[in-house]
């Protein structure tokens, strides 16, 4: 492979830094999905004729949900042995890292469950239009992890490799001295956002919320976490306990989604979830 066909990555995570302060571009990047989800949510409340105040709830318990399920579900899922002695070190520990979108997912789902049943709202309702927003915050997310240069792949020899500088093994190394791996955290986010593009057709062409309910949300799931079971396949496990395992812990935690997904974009296609639930809203708009 030529010298020139790989990229170097030595982006400095830190956005600005006051003695022990970091602000870093993976929290950034959690503002701006977290802020362009809010309004793509309340695009859709007003197009559809419904309260702003019911987005601003919702968000409040989904994004309560994500943080705490990401964090928590990081801390049991791949850390378990550590925190179940320590588990108020879920919390207290939250700046050493460690976040997980399956934890996330169903932290939101329940948030969005709370939200549905104080507005007597149809559970499906939240569950399509959410994912328009969950797939590009997705990516900003990922976008966040490249900065964070974690989640990398393994050795490659495709030209749009990364050179990882800022990996603790590879501090202090000379440039050609660096492995070339792949940079899996922009493969997930060229998905997400593909899964958007592909929602907010269904939503604004197909309309798809109406006609066929439960299709976006089951469409919008199997874009992200199939294509977060393929790319594990090129990523480095996070986990020693993952090395002897045939498929990884993201892995197995995903199945069970592309399995919920499958489910639900069968049973919309066979007019499973009811269409016409208007009547259900009436106090809520």
């Amino acid at each position: 492979m030529s010298d020139f066909m790989y990229i170097v990555w030595d982006m400095d995570p830190a956005m600005l830094t006051i003695g022990d302060f970091e602000l870093r571009y993976y929290g950034l990047m959690w503002v701006v999905a977290i802020l362009l989800g809010e309004r793509i949510m309340t695009k859709f409340a007003s197009r559809e004729g419904f309260k702003s105040n019911i987005i601003e709830t919702g968000f409040i318990w989904i994004v309560l949900g994500a943080i705490l399920g990401a964090r928590i579900g990081h801390c049991l899922f791949y850390e378990f042995d550590y925190y179940i002695t320590k588990p108020w070190a879920m919390l207290t520990e939250i700046r050493n890292g460690g976040m997980a979108s399956h934890g996330a997912a169903i932290g939101m789902l329940l948030g969005m469950w709370i939200t549905a049943r104080k507005y007597k709202m149809k559970y499906v309702w939240w569950l399509d239009r959410i994912m328009v927003p969950v797939a590009v915050g997705g990516m900003f997310v990922r976008l966040g992890n490249l900065f964070n240069s974690e989640i990398i792949g393994s050795e490659t020899t495709m030209p749009w490799g990364f050179k990882f500088m800022r990996l603790r093994d590879n501090l202090g190394l000379p440039v050609e001295q660096v492995p070339v791996q792949h940079p899996t955290q922009l493969y997930e986010a060229l998905c997400y956002l593909v899964t958007f593009v592909v929602l907010l057709l269904l939503y604004f062409k197909g309309n798809a919320a109406q006609r066929k309910p439960g299709l976006m949300f089951g469409v919008g799931v199997l874009g992200i976490f199939l294509s977060r079971f393929v790319i594990e396949f090129v990523k480095l496990n996070q986990e020693d306990f993952e090395a002897g395992m045939f498929i990884n812990m993201g892995q197995l935690l995903s199945l069970p989604f592309i399995a919920l997904a499958l489910w639900f974009i069968w049973r919309s296609l066979r007019g499973g979830f009811e269409t016409s639930v208007a009547d259900k809203w009436g106090n809520v708009r």
